[in-house]
């Protein structure tokens, strides 16, 4: 460094010297004489290069040269400090070591595949607020962190949303204290891509109570991959967290799918925040009005059920039940605006006589039977969730021949493998080409654990994908903006008793009626459901909280979507699940 320092310093001389002497001599106004050229020669070099440039005796100019050099080392060692200290704060802006200064803000804890989901749906919810931000806590590189989410920012659209990545293990309270979760909105704690996925949870979630504290408690939102590690992962979190339980939610959404061929894509559509989901209201001046009431008064929106004041769901409760104090109110809509309600409720329709929906008893006279390829962890909960509503499980090493009458559930897996889809994709492709052959389909229900493979899976007409992660990611998005909907969810993807269904809309109206959706829900409640929109016969998409003016013509290849409390469990059974171990509370 002196080195280079020297021989900067002498290359300037012989470059400035001569060029001041060229500029004296040939300037009119210098002095006459030598000693007088030589001196402004002396002063001009001084000058250019700050070296003081006084004349004298020969001390002077030796001080003058010393104090330049002094000012020169000083201003020198303050611009490096001030580099120095600005190239590490943008090194550690780089690494994302800084620390979060926001409030309010959804913090995100892990990275694994549900994190693109997860943080664009977190996006989406906070779009319609003004200064917040979603920040993400893994320990990756903070710009493969943002490119890879880059895509998501961009198509949700991050004009009022700011995205932030920091680097840094979720479990050290040390890096948990840089993205300030104690000041956080809500804190989602995901389960990494790794074989102890469930104990880094645990661990992070210990970290997160020692940093928060206990006194002032934070809404916390975790998943858990192992359904026996549920316990343990409430306790590590506290009072007042939610734990969900991604296996469990994996096959009850799986024995659903089977039961209701569909409703996968309702599902997606219930949870994300395009379009209409669920949001909790309390609305002042309705408390005494029935269900009945509120279900045909809410203009813009439909009326799901209640919550009450102890946070427990009433889903499509009885028609009279009546909105009690400190009671909220389930609706489907758009957003987070309060619904529009009319102050004197339409009267009801007349008791529609001519139409009869199919029983419970109706649908467990058909004869029902699954045919499961391949196996996993979950494959047990999915073969007691099926016999549970009276189907039959048979396990099958072979490809079977097409059949109308048999379902099929493709597992992927083994446990494992490194890409459980693999088994998926290739048996998917199989059967496939056997339905070419034959002319014949049978309803399929595949399993996929990666949502980036859903438009390489090769699904005929009367496939439903099911992507397991991205239905928990959407679950825990939904659950971290509204603690609430976490036990009305739990209800909802029950494969029996108080759930999503899809019903002929012959079922509730003549074929041929023209008639707008407010008389589908009206006709609905009259048999005991609550309608949530409809699916078009020419269209494989359901339409939520679709408006309820507007006639259309409703025939037999309508669907409506519903809640009912219709079960689907022999008598003589109980539920699938004991009542004390929700899959999450």
């Amino acid at each position: 460094m002196t080195t280079a320092a020297g021989w900067l310093a002498l290359v300037c001389l012989a470059v400035v010297a001569p060029a001041s002497a060229l500029l004296v001599w040939t300037d009119n106004r210098s002095p006459d004489t030598v000693q007088g050229k030589v001196a402004t020669v002396w002063r001009t070099v001084g000058q250019t290069l700050r070296l003081g440039g006084e004349v004298g005796p020969p001390l002077r100019m030796v001080l003058s040269v010393l104090l330049a050099l002094v000012s020169l080392l000083y201003v020198s060692t303050l611009v490096g400090l001030v580099t120095t200290a600005i190239t590490d704060r943008l090194t550690e802006l780089q690494r994302g070591q800084s620390t979060v200064v926001e409030r309010g803000h959804s913090l995100v804890l892990g990275w694994s595949e549900q994190t693109p989901t997860l943080v664009a749906e977190l996006l989406a919810a906070h779009a319609q607020r003004r200064n917040s931000a979603v920040v993400v806590l893994a320990d990756r590189d903070k710009l493969d962190m943002e490119q890879e989410l880059r895509a998501v920012l961009t198509a949700v659209g991050g004009r009022r949303v700011r995205l932030l990545c920091r680097r840094g293990r979720p479990a050290d309270p040390a890096a948990l204290a840089r993205v300030s979760p104690a000041a956080a909105g809500a804190v989602v704690v995901l389960p990494p891509d790794t074989p102890e996925a469930d104990t880094q949870v645990v661990k992070t979630l210990l970290a997160l109570r020692a940093v928060v504290g206990d006194a002032s408690p934070v809404r916390v939102v975790a998943a858990v991959r192992q359904t026996q590690h549920v316990a343990t992962a409430r306790l590590a979190a506290g009072p007042g967290a939610v734990v969900l339980d991604a296996d469990g939610i994996a096959a009850r959404t799986l024995v659903q799918c089977v039961l209701e061929p569909g409703v996968s894509r309702v599902l997606e559509d219930l949870l994300d925040f395009a379009g209409a989901e669920l949001h909790v209201h309390r609305v002042p001046g309705l408390g005494g009005r029935t269900f009945a009431d509120l279900r045909a008064a809410c203009v813009d929106a439909c009326v799901v059920g209640l919550v009450r004041p102890d946070g427990s769901p009433l889903l499509n409760p009885p028609p009279q039940t009546a909105l009690g104090p400190g009671d909220a109110v389930v609706v489907l809509a758009e957003d987070e605006t309060p619904p529009t309600w009319t102050a004197t409720p339409p009267p009801p329709l007349p008791p529609l006589s001519s139409v009869k929906a199919a029983t419970a008893a109706d649908v467990r006279a058909a004869p029902r039977r699954v045919l499961v390829l391949g196996w996993n962890r979950r494959g047990p909960e999915i073969v007691d969730g099926l016999a549970r509503n009276g189907w039959e499980t048979v396990r099958e090493e072979a490809l079977p021949a097409p059949d109308p009458a048999h379902h099929v559930l493709v597992l992927g897996g083994p446990d494992g493998h490194p890409d459980p889809d693999e088994h998926t994709l290739v048996t998917l492709l199989r059967l496939r080409a056997a339905e070419r052959e034959s002319g014949r389909h049978s309803p399929t229900v595949a399993e996929l654990t990666d949502a980036q493979h859903r438009p390489l899976a090769p699904a005929g007409p009367h496939t439903d994908l099911v992507v397991g992660a991205r239905l928990v990611g959407l679950l825990m998005a939904q659950v971290s903006q509204t603690v609430e909907l976490a036990a009305a969810f739990d209800e909802l993807f029950s494969p029996a008793g108080n759930a999503v269904r899809l019903r002929p809309a012959t079922d509730y109206v003549p074929a041929g009626t023209e008639a707008p959706f407010a008389t589908l829900v009206e006709a609905a409640g009259q048999q005991g459901d609550t309608a949530l929109g409809y699916r078009p016969g020419d269209s494989p998409i359901p339409l939520l909280n679709p408006p309820k003016t507007g006639t259309r013509r409703w025939s037999h290849e309508d669907t409506l979507v519903v809640v009912t409390t219709a079960g689907t469990l022999q008598p003589h059974e109980g539920p699938a699940r004991p009542a004390a171990a929700p899959a999450f509370p």
